[in-house]
């Protein structure tokens, strides 16, 4: 796995599509990250306040979780109560949903033992938490066969002090930034058009970070989420995605809903350039 020298990755989707994966195999994607680009250094507390009050299932912890979160929260300057739950207080504070991860004694695969997720992209942590990270990918067509190894090579070998960092895309028939579908993709992509998927269709990245805390040795791993309207994105980010629509891996386009809207964002990106 080549990992690359520091590098930015940014805080918006048109920053964020040209370092991710487009179509074809899948791949980590790693790129080392300073300590100045590790969080957004503005996050909107009031929205982040309203995203885990509305949706209190996001915050999932076990009792593995209470150390590394308290350890945390200390590197980051957040205040915790004793008797307070230090993961959620952290994610609070930050743009960034978090998610823990560790061995158990015994146990030689890195499970979930915490999530504070205001804003998901599809998935639900009361369903993930405890499980191991092949489990946790399971719904990702190909990550067995082409990613499962290399993450867990990874994750092994993480060193605490470095911080990496990777960004992927979604196509959203929302800009809310908490997405769970709920209903089929033909019936959710519906209203797209050719020409309206501009404004109908929703590009969302997540901005993904990890970081092994040096004291408890539990992996930290952040998800910053980033949506914006198709047709506000620059001309070389449409493009991309309109050729990426067309390679992805079997079964991964179905996943995504991408039968329900590829034909409209092809058909706009084709216009675009037109009209460019």
């Amino acid at each position: 796995m080549v990992l690359s020298k520091t590098m930015s990755l940014g805080f918006s989707v048109d920053e964020l599509l040209p370092k991710a994966r487009g179509g074809g195999q899948l791949k980590m994607g790693l790129v080392r990250l300073s300590e100045e680009e590790w969080l957004q250094p503005d996050p909107d507390l009031a929205a982040r306040l309203e995203g885990f009050s509305h949706w209190p299932e996001g915050v999932q912890l076990t009792v593995e979780a209470d150390v590394p979160a308290r350890e945390l929260a200390e590197m980051l300057g957040v205040p915790v109560e004793f008797d307070q739950a230090a993961l959620p207080k952290v994610a609070l504070n930050s743009h960034e949903d978090m998610c823990l991860l560790t061995k158990r004694e015994g146990d030689n695969q890195y499970r979930l033992i915490g999530a504070a997720v205001a804003w998901p992209t599809d998935w639900h942590p009361k369903n993930k938490i405890g499980l191991p990270l092949r489990a946790l990918h399971a719904p990702i067509a190909g990550y067995e066969e082409q990613l499962a190894t290399g993450v867990d090579r990874f994750m092994d070998t993480l060193k605490a002090g470095p911080i990496y960092g990777r960004c992927n895309w979604f196509i959203a028939p929302t800009g809310e930034r908490r997405w769970i579908a709920d209903a089929p993709p033909e019936q959710a992509y519906s209203h797209v058009t050719a020409d309206n998927a501009g404004e109908t269709l929703f590009v969302r990245s997540e901005r993904q970070t990890l970081r092994r805390l040096p004291k408890t040795g539990a992996i930290l791993f952040t998800i910053g989420i980033y949506v914006e309207p198709l047709g506000k994105l620059g001309p070389d980010n449409i493009a991309m995605l309109s050729k990426a629509v067309q390679s992805l891996v079997s079964g991964e386009g179905d996943r995504r809903g991408a039968p329900a809207y590829a034909n409209s964002l092809i058909a706009f990106a084709a216009q675009r350039r037109t009209a460019s």
